[in-house]
């Protein structure tokens, strides 16, 4: 890929979020646009992009660890029985084009290649909207068609054999602070990482409603998952009834990131010709919020 300017997305007249399209990275991060810096209204940055614990994990986008085999992830591929492998497996997300580029959001044209083939085509929208003076919403909606001419489907690490590992899909790289931030989900207020309260279980695929910690809202499903750091708090919420489906991956204590799973319970399959869609609408806040407040921004962001 030829490295370009980044696109600039602004809300409330302030430039929030920066969209790189052609990253110049190396192979085996699975080049891919991705949003980076993203900051709150007052200027906070809750990305990072290319960390020292993972240098493929860029900023806020879409990424899939297993596309029949294939790793738009970036890193090493999970082998059954085998563990963490290098392998030369890596794809690229091609930017192909904006059918629409405006200050406050983009509608792109993607095509997911490897191995010399196009596997997928997206259509992804990204729009950023303004909520309180403290906070504003970015919704990202990816619609992903098989474009290979044979069945597909879509795997994690958890599917090839590395329980608790679903990450694939939606992503999102929070900056690495001193202290792990606090998680909490639907139904609860904020406590440490690792509290648990309520009834969900990590891995699980239950719901999330009421419970608090990293080991209680990882691999369960909700309405929204809350990640809070030192003066900002990121809202993930799944905005169609088809993405609260999926169970959130989340942690914080070995790094701070949140995702929706697309295979956790097993692979997602994509016949040819077949689409599917998933929209989250984050909500980006400067200061902590409490669960209360936290819900309010989400149903003002969904409704948006």
């Amino acid at each position: 890929m030829n490295p370009e300017a980044p696109t600039v997305l602004r809300c409330a007249g302030r430039s929030v979020a920066r969209y790189t399209t052609r990253p110049g990275l190396a192979a085996d991060h699975s080049p891919r646009p991705y949003l980076h810096p993203v900051t709150t209204l007052a200027g906070r940055p809750v990305t990072e992009t290319v960390p020292e614990d993972h240098p493929h994990h860029l900023g806020a986008g879409v990424a899939v660890p297993d596309v029949a085999g294939h790793n738009f992830w970036g890193g090493r591929t999970f082998v059954r029985d085998l563990g963490p492998v290098e392998l030369d497996n890596h794809g690229v997300q091609r930017h192909d084009g904006f059918k629409l580029c405006d200050p406050d959001g983009f509608v792109e044209e993607l095509s997911w290649t490897a191995g010399g083939e196009r596997l997928l085509r997206e259509h992804r929208t990204v729009a950023a909207t303004a909520l309180t003076d403290t906070a504003w919403a970015l919704d990202l909606t990816f619609s992903l068609t098989n474009v290979s001419g044979r069945d597909l489907s879509i795997g994690s690490p958890a599917t090839n054999g590395r329980p608790g590992a679903a990450y694939g899909g939606f992503f999102w790289r929070a900056p690495k602070e001193a202290t792990a931030p606090l998680v909490f989900g639907a139904g609860t207020g904020g406590t440490g990482t690792g509290g648990t309260t309520g009834s969900g279980v990590a891995g699980s695929g239950t719901t999330c409603s009421g419970v608090a910690g990293e080991e209680a809202v990882h691999g369960a499903r909700g309405d929204w998952v809350a990640l809070s750091g030192e003066g900002w708090t990121l809202v993930f919420a799944g905005a169609t009834a088809r993405t609260r489906e999926d169970p959130w991956f989340v942690r914080a204590a070995e790094y701070p990131g949140v995702g929706s799973s697309l295979a956790h319970d097993g692979r997602l399959p994509v016949g040819a010709g077949e689409t599917f869609v998933r929209r989250v609408v984050t909500v980006v806040a400067d200061g902590r919020l409490d669960r209360d407040s936290a819900a309010a921004l989400v149903r003002k962001a969904v409704a948006s």
